[in-house]
C-alpha cells in the first residue's frame, strides 16, 4: 500500500501516513485495514459529528489494475445514524483515479470554518474556498468544479444538501451516481465543512508481479466475461432475479407487510430493459456494466434503477411504476441520500398512517396511503430539506417510531434501514442483518444468493434450503468472512470469480504466499476486529437481533406462514463463531487465534 494522505481541516495541515506494513498483511486494504487503522479512535463517547470524528476514505490493493470487478474503495467512521462502526463501499472511477494520485487513501479529522473542497492533482494536495458550491447537488458539484479547475477527467466525490443538513443517512457520491450512501457519512463530511474531494492522476499503481499480475487479470476477466452470471448482470442490471425473488416471498411489499401486490413484475431488470433501457455503464475496467443508463421519455439520458432503488420506492410503498422509482432514485442521488434509508422511512410513515398512528395532521395534509407517488416525492424533497414532517422522517425509521412510541414497528437493525430482501424468503439474510457491523446491511453478506443456490464448495459452503434454520449458521459465518475479504481487496460481489483465481491475484498483486485459507482467516479477523470496535462503542449481545414485524409470518405470497426460528439461529451463529453466549463477544481463544488477543479493548 502507498501512504495516505492526512488531513486536518482545522489546521490545514497535510502530512503523509504510511501504514505499518504488519497491517496491511494481515487486514489486507480497505474496509479490514480502515478498521485496524481507526480502531483506537473510535470509541462511545466520540460525536460522529464533532471535530475529532475521523472519516477515512481507502482503496485496496487491487483498486485500478484491471483486475476483475476490482474498480471499488470504502469510507469509514463512526455513523451518526447507529453510532457504531460505518462502513461503504463505492463503485464507478474515483477510487482508481485516487491511486494515480500516489495515494491509497485519505484520512480526515477537524472542521473548517467554512466550506472547503480538496482538489487532489497528483501527489499535490490543495484546499479551495466552496461557498459558491454549497448548496449544489451531487451532479451539479462534479460539472461546477470540473470547470473551475479546467480539467474533465478529473473525478468528484461530493455530498449534496443532504450531507450539508447532517442527515443521519446521507452519503458521498461520485460517477454517474455511485454512492457511498448506507450509514451517513455524507453528513460527517457536511459536518466538517468539506463539500467534495476532486482527485487527478497518472502515476502507476504499485504491484509486486506485475507481469504474472497482467497475465492473470487478462484471463479472469475474459473467464468473467463468459460467465452466466455476469451474462445477467450485464443484460438486466442488479434487479435481473426480481421476478424470482419475488415468487419466492424475498421481495418486501407495503414495508414488510404483505406478501402479494399486483403489477410488481414491473418493477423488474427485464421490465427495465424492455422499456426504458437504452444503454450500460460500468466501474473501472469491469466487463460486467450492471450499471443502467435509461430514457424516460424526455430524450435525456439518466442513471436507471438498481433493485433497491425500484422496490424501496415501488412495492415497498404500494407502487408498481419503474419510471417513478427511476425519478425518486435520481431525487436521493443529488440531494446526496440513501435510497434504502430513504425509502424504508417512508415505508414506515406508510405503514403507520394506514394504521392511523399517524394522521393528516401531523404529515402536514399529505395523505399517505399505499400507492400515493404524489405525497412520497412531495417528502423526499421535504426530508432533504428538513423541512416540516420532513424533518421527522430525516432523522430516519427509528427516531420516527419512537416518536410516535411504536419503536418495535420501525424495520432496522441498530437504528439502519432494512435492505430489501427479506428474511422470511431466504432465512440466511436473518443472521446476516442481525450481526452485521453496520446494522441492517445486505453488502457484509448477500447469502440470500447462497439460499437459491450460489455456493462454491471449495470456500467450504455448503447449500441449505431457503427456510432452513440453525443449520446454516456456520455456513452464513463462513459467506461473511468471505465477504470481508471482498471488502477488502475490494471486489465487487456481482463477480463470479473462482476462488482460486483471487487467491492468485492477491499473492502477485501483495507479494504474498497465501492459500484459500490464509485469505479467508483474514476476513475473519477483519470481521471479529469490527465486532471488538462495536462492542467498545456499546454494542451488546441483545443488539443482535430482528425487528418485530420480520419475526411474524407473511399472510400471502412465497414465503406465506413460514416463520424464522431466530433465536435457534442465532445460538448456533454465535457457537460457530466462537462468540460468548451472554456478551456477544469473541471469546480470548478465538482472538488468540486471529492475532487479535494483544489489541486493546474497553
Amino acid at each position: 500500500m502507498q501512504p495516505i494522505l492526512k488531513l486536518n481541516l482545522s489546521t490545514e495541515n497535510f502530512e503523509d501516513y504510511q501504514i505499518p506494513a504488519e497491517w496491511q498483511r494481515e487486514y489486507l486494504g480497505a474496509a479490514s485495514l480502515a478498521a485496524r487503522i481507526l480502531y483506537d479512535d473510535l470509541t462511545a463517547e466520540l460525536d460522529p459529528f464533532s471535530v475529532e470524528s475521523p472519516l477515512l476514505i481507502l482503496t485496496g490493493p487491487l483498486t485500478g489494475t484491471f483486475g476483475p470487478a476490482t474498480g471499488r474503495f470504502i469510507v469509514a467512521g463512526k455513523s451518526p445514524a447507529t453510532r457504531l462502526w460505518a462502513e461503504s463501499n463505492v463503485g464507478g472511477i474515483w477510487g482508481a483515479e485516487l491511486r494515480k494520485t500516489g495515494y491509497d487513501g485519505i484520512w480526515i479529522t477537524g472542521k473548517s470554518d467554512s466550506p472547503l473542497y480538496l482538489s487532489l492533482n497528483g501527489s499535490k494536495p490543495e484546499l479551495r474556498a466552496a461557498d459558491h458550491l454549497w448548496g449544489q447537488d451531487t451532479y451539479q458539484i462534479q460539472e461546477s468544479i470540473k470547470t473551475e479547475i479546467s480539467s474533465k477527467s478529473t473525478k468528484i466525490f461530493g455530498i449534496g444538501i443532504a450531507g450539508e443538513n447532517q442527515i443521519p443517512y446521507a452519503g458521498i457520491f461520485c460517477d454517474h451516481g455511485r454512492a457511498a450512501g448506507r450509514t451517513g457519512l455524507g453528513a460527517v463530511m457536511g459536518a466538517k465543512n468539506l463539500k467534495a474531494i476532486a482527485v487527478q492522476g497518472s502515476g502507476e499503481i504499485p504491484l509486486a508481479n506485475p507481469d504474472a499480475y497482467k497475465k492473470l487479470r487478462l484471463a479472469a476477466n475474459r473467464a468473467l466475461k463468459e460467465d452466466p452470471l455476469t451474462s445477467v448482470m450485464s443484460d438486466l442490471g442488479s434487479a435481473g432475479a426480481a421476478e424470482y425473488l419475488d415468487y419466492l416471498g424475498e421481495m418486501p411489499k407495503k414495508y414488510f407487510s404483505a406478501g402479494v401486490l399486483e403489477g410488481t413484475e414491473n418493477l423488474s431488470g427485464a421490465s427495465v430493459a424492455e422499456t426504458i433501457l437504452v444503454g450500460k455503464k460500468a466501474c473501472h475496467g469491469c466487463v460486467i456494466a450492471c450499471g443502467r443508463v435509461v430514457d424516460l421519455g424526455d430524450g435525456e439520458k439518466r442513471k436507471g434503477p438498481e433493485y433497491e432503488t425500484l422496490l424501496g420506492f415501488g412495492s415497498n410503498l404500494g407502487i408498481t411504476d419503474a419510471i417513478f422509482t427511476t425519478r425518486m432514485g435520481e431525487l436521493c442521488d443529488r440531494y446526496g441520500m440513501d435510497v434504502i434509508s430513504a425509502s424504508g422511512t417512508l415505508g414506515l410513515a406508510y405503514s403507520l398512517f394506514e394504521q392511523g398512528v399517524i394522521s393528516i395532521e401531523d404529515t402536514g395534509g399529505l395523505a399517505l396511503n399505499w400507492g400515493n407517488r404524489e405525497s412520497a416525492e412531495t417528502l423526499l424533497h421535504k426530508m432533504a430539506r428538513c423541512e416540516g414532517f420532513g424533518g421527522l422522517l430525516a432523522q430516519g425509521a427509528l427516531a420516527l417510531a419512537r416518536h410516535f412510541d411504536v419503536e418495535t414497528q420501525a424495520v432496522q437493525v441498530n437504528g439502519l434501514e432494512l435492505a430489501y430482501h427479506d428474511p422470511r424468503g431466504a432465512s440466511g439474510m436473518a443472521l446476516v442483518y442481525a450481526t452485521s457491523p453496520r446494522g441492517a446491511c445486505h453488502n457484509q453478506s448477500d447469502y440470500f444468493l447462497a439460499d437459491i443456490g450460489q455456493v462454491d464448495d471449495t470456500l467450504g459452503l455448503e447449500f441449505f434450503d431457503r427456510h432452513a434454520g440453525a443449520e446454516k449458521a456456520a455456513n452464513v459465518a463462513r459467506h461473511q468472512d468471505w465477504r470481508t475479504v471482498g471488502n477488502a481487496l475490494v471486489f465487487c460481489h456481482f463477480a463470479n470469480i473462482p476462488p482460486e483465481t483471487i487467491v492468485d491475484l492477491v499473492n502477485d498483486a501483495c507479494g504474498l504466499d497465501w492459500d484459500l485459507d490464509d485469505l479467508i482467516r483474514s476476513g475473519e479477523r477483519g470481521w471479529n476486529l469490527k465486532r471488538l470496535i462495536n462492542l467498545n462503542l456499546g454494542l451488546r449481545a441483545a443488539n443482535d437481533r430482528l425487528p418485530d414485524p420480520l419475526l411474524k409470518a407473511l399472510p400471502d405470497g412465497g414465503a406465506e406462514g413460514y416463520i424464522i426460528p431466530f433465536d435457534e439461529m442465532l445460538s448456533a451463529y454465535y457457537t460457530a463463531r466462537s462468540w460468548d453466549a451472554e456478551t456477544g463477544a469473541p471469546t480470548n481463544k478465538k482472538l488468540a487465534e486471529l492475532g487479535l488477543g494483544d489489541i486493546d479493548r474497553r
